[in-house]
């Protein structure tokens, strides 16, 4: 007689998470689940992946221990849920007891997604010593999996191995752009479908190591004996932060790179409105540090573009910042007069290695602005803002000016974090499909699953919630 499911979830995991599984894998999951302690039976992903695994030198052992993570999606958190748990709720046994889980989860979703990649990119040397990385990483965590929480020695090592793992990982974004540069030098012939399927993953690769890092920091801050910077912090997160200041703190830095390029930069005016408060500030719950990238890399773009289109001129015009808080969102615009684009090429700024920027040699990226001339400026910070559901769109009137907005969520702002499963998959599949519409225009092109929408012949996923504190996702025709 199988025993009840609920039990041996809750016997395995102690925390929420989602397995992924379709309607022909139920009942083997199950009995797999009611038969052994742990789910070593279990696979979501097909062969194939393990095959590429086994191929390069990794045991079977390490591939059944990468199924057995990544059939369970990450657990998004909130801001509100990390600010208490840092605050009020949390202790550093039970934050151990969280990471060395969603540490594993995490990065098995996102190497299941590494091996789709196309070979001709896992060949290029930057990308293969990213993905070593990344496999000692996740193996150096498995080693905290059956060891007691309440063991300080314990605790104090787990800190350390995170703090390890925090410095390998420091030049991940900087590695896989040289990568993605060796591979474009050598197939430029490549088709564009190529393209897509890495722009595809870099989004969602980035955004999952920007979750890792949030992670591992908020514990390393609380528990591991970093020094907070701000006494008013809970670990990364402001409950406070002060919008204003960081407007102005990342203008400025922005302009000391301006003027020493240009000599010369222009001036900066703030506009402030905060209709639903009594208060002549603006304040959210939010990590400074991305607020901070985001604003620094839009004002950097914003003051070029103004002196290189006015050099000519005895004055130039000033960049206007309006900062609004609303009920639901807050709202950042910067504004410029540095020309603006065409409507057209507004999309493809936040393509992965486009700049207008002289691109920098390999050789020297030490000592040189943060990834500048790499073209990743734009599209990092579109994933800082989406990491908590906000955005960052561009409004270009070409002849004119730039509009960059950035929205931030309010209320209940959560992770949006990358899963792996059988849609992701379908995402790197090297078909390409006739096109759709007659001329090809910028809001015909596809730009990869859309939620909300389903393309014909595919099927669409339900939740169903199950009495036990997991859910399942699975297809219903």
């Amino acid at each position: 007689m199988f025993r009840p499911l609920v039990l041996n979830f809750r016997a395995f995991w102690k925390r929420t998470h989602v397995l992924k599984v379709a309607p022909n894998d139920l009942f083997s999951i199950t009995t797999s689940l009611t038969c052994h302690s742990r789910k070593q039976n279990v696979r979501f992903a097909s062969s194939s992946n393990d095959d590429h695994f086994i191929k390069h030198g990794m045991s079977k052992v390490f591939c059944d221990k990468y199924d057995e993570y990544a059939i369970y999606n990450p657990a998004p958190l909130s801001l509100n849920e990390l600010s208490e748990f840092g605050s009020k709720t949390g202790t550093e046994e039970s934050s151990f007891e969280f990471l060395r889980d969603e540490l594993l989860v995490r990065l098995a979703n996102i190497m299941k997604e590494f091996n789709l990649l196309p070979v001709i990119f896992q060949q290029r040397g930057s990308v293969a010593m990213v993905k070593n990385w990344y496999q000692q990483s996740f193996l150096e965590i498995t080693e905290f999996e059956k060891l007691n929480v309440k063991d300080k020695p314990t605790l104090a090592r787990f800190s350390e191995t995170l703090n390890i793992i925090r410095s390998r990982h420091s030049k991940v974004v900087e590695t896989m752009a040289k990568g993605v540069m060796e591979m474009k030098d050598a197939f430029e012939n490549e088709s564009k479908n190529c393209d897509q399927q890495i722009t595809y993953f870099l989004d969602r690769f980035y955004t999952n190591r920007i979750g890792i890092r949030v992670l591992i920091n908020q514990h390393l801050l609380l528990y591991g004996g970093d020094q907070v910077h701000h006494p008013e912090h809970i670990g990364c997160i402001n409950p406070n932060c002060d919008v204003t200041e960081v407007v102005k703190d990342a203008f400025e830095n922005a302009r000391f790179l301006c003027e020493h390029y240009y000599m010369c930069s222009p001036d900066l005016q703030i506009e402030c409105n905060n209709a639903y408060e009594k208060s002549d500030s603006i304040t959210i719950e939010y990590v400074p540090s991305h607020l901070y990238h985001m604003l620094f890399e839009l004002s950097k773009n914003a003051l070029r573009a103004v002196v290189e289109a006015h050099e000519n001129k005895p004055k130039l015009p000033p960049i206007k910042i309006m900062i609004c808080k609303g009920q639901e969102d807050l709202t950042i615009k910067i504004s410029d007069q540095g020309g603006g684009i065409s409507y057209g090429k507004v999309e493809q700024l936040f393509g992965y290695m486009y700049t207008t920027a002289p691109q920098p040699q390999p050789d020297s990226m030490e000592g040189s602005a943060p990834l500048a001339g790499y073209g990743y400026g734009l599209p990092l910070s579109r994933l800082y803002a989406r990491y908590f559901q906000g955005d960052l769109v561009l409004s270009s009137v070409e002849g004119y000016g730039m509009d960059a907005i950035i929205y931030l969520k309010l209320k209940g702002a959560k992770e949006c974090l990358p899963i792996y499963n059988k849609t992701s998959a379908r995402m790197y599949e090297t078909e390409t499909g006739a096109p759709d519409w007659s001329s090809p225009s910028p809001w015909t092109r596809s730009q990869g699953t859309i939620i909300g929408t389903r393309p014909l012949g595919t099927r669409r996923y339900c939740t169903l919630t199950f009495p036990c504190p997991r859910v399942f996702n699975f297809p219903v025709q």
